[in-house]
């Protein structure tokens, strides 16, 4: 009799073949051994999506097809010998703690996996209003809110399953602090696109960039879409492959396609509000709206009646 399917099986069909992704212990041990030559640069070339910086060991990780030991262990024998890797060995190590670090937190704090934020006066926060708040969740799903490194960060997630850590903290940050949606949605969106997908690094690293989180960073510190993209992809590369409608803009305007003239654009071929989005808000109008709505549940009053009521709720 013939065996299910994975359809069958309640599986959706999906892009891995084309994505190329190394599987099993053998290719992610591959993967490893190749990070291994260049750890070195890590510290220098991570932030930058367009190079080849991360070990992309992620998924690996994720499933258990390499061990947590065997990285950190290398890692730190790396730091150890000294000499040029070294460095990069420290960087590298010092991110593979804060996975172990989130993972602490889920486990001494299970009341982060009920969709709460560790600082219980979060949970107060007032976000957009509802009906808006929709169009701007899905414009920032469907790459369209007409910030390039933005747009392009979500068209990665959604062809391959995988985000540049860098992006991740920037799409974040935009999604809650820029539109001012729940940050629990986006947690859910890339729960539900990311190969490499694990609760406690995602819950951690959405609460880190919604400032709800342990260690998290401040809510007034805000990422600039175009300044990210001008300090992280300066050369458009990573821009100009997941948006080719873009790619003909010169470096000048790439970043941030509004404030180029008419003629500029013509002659790139981008209509701004046809191939290309125009902004979906203002960035420094959003700054401060994001600000103010922070500021509410910041005060004495409201982080003693939050953490009163949590205190209430766990006796």
């Amino acid at each position: 009799r013939d065996l299910p399917t994975l359809a069958d099986l309640g599986f959706a069909p999906s892009n891995l073949p084309e994505i190329a992704m190394p599987t099993g212990s053998d290719g992610a041990h591959a993967l490893f051994d190749e990070f291994l030559d260049r750890i070195g640069d890590y510290g220098q070339r991570r932030d930058f999506p367009a190079l080849r910086g991360p070990s992309y060991l992620s998924v690996h990780l994720r499933f258990g097809t390499i061990s947590i030991r065997t990285l950190a262990r290398a890692a730190h024998e790396t730091v150890l010998r000294g000499g040029a890797a070294s460095a990069g060995a420290a960087v590298w190590l010092s991110e593979l703690i804060w996975r172990d670090f989130y993972f602490m937190i889920l486990h001494h704090h299970p009341r982060v996996a009920e969709s709460k934020s560790f600082h219980p006066e979060y949970d107060g926060l007032r976000w957009v209003a509802p009906q808006t708040g929709e169009r701007y969740f899905q414009a920032w799903c469907e790459a369209s809110t007409g910030y390039p490194l933005v747009d392009a960060a979500m068209r990665q997630i959604r062809q391959s399953g995988y985000m540049h850590n860098r992006l991740r903290m920037v799409t974040a940050s935009f999604l809650v602090k820029d539109l001012g949606v729940d940050w629990r949605r986006g947690e859910q969106y890339f729960a539900d696109q990311l190969n490499d997908f694990d609760f406690a690094a995602n819950n951690g690293g959405w609460q880190w960039a919604a400032s709800t989180g342990c260690d998290a960073q401040p809510y007034f510190r805000i990422f600039n879409p175009v300044t990210q993209s001008e300090k992280f992809d300066p050369n458009g590369q990573f821009i100009r492959k997941y948006l080719p409608e873009l790619a003909r803009l010169s470096d000048k305007y790439l970043h941030a396609p509004w404030t180029a003239p008419e003629a500029v654009l013509a002659e790139a071929g981008v209509r701004l509000g046809e191939n290309y989005p125009r902004p979906i808000v203002q960035h420094d109008v959003a700054r401060q709206e994001t600000l103010a709505r922070y500021a509410v549940v910041k005060t004495p009053k409201a982080k003693a009646a939050a953490r009163a009521k949590l205190a209430e709720e766990e006796s």
